[in-house]
């Protein structure tokens, strides 16, 4: 689970970066286009801020698992003595 968590996180961030990327080129600017620059702007830090707590849950996800994984590896030596 740990692993689709940072997989998703890095496709917010990519995605993070396109929307402030489009913020500072001329497409923003022009007539017709989906919003402002500062729309674009604003998008992009949002998507940001949801990619690193994303990026958080996965970082916890995985050391839950692996604490859980020695607790049983743990189980299972005690259990052969």
């Amino acid at each position: 689970m740990g692993r689709n968590l940072f997989i998703l996180a890095g496709t917010l961030a990519l995605f993070s970066l396109i929307s402030c990327g489009v913020a500072y080129t001329n497409i923003a600017q022009q007539p017709g286009s989906p919003g402002d620059a500062s729309l674009w702007r604003t998008m992009g830090l949002v998507l940001f801020v949801v990619s690193l707590a994303v990026a958080l849950a996965g970082i916890l996800s995985s050391l839950f698992e692996q604490a859980e994984r020695r607790t049983e590896e743990a189980r299972r030596a005690r259990r052969k003595r």
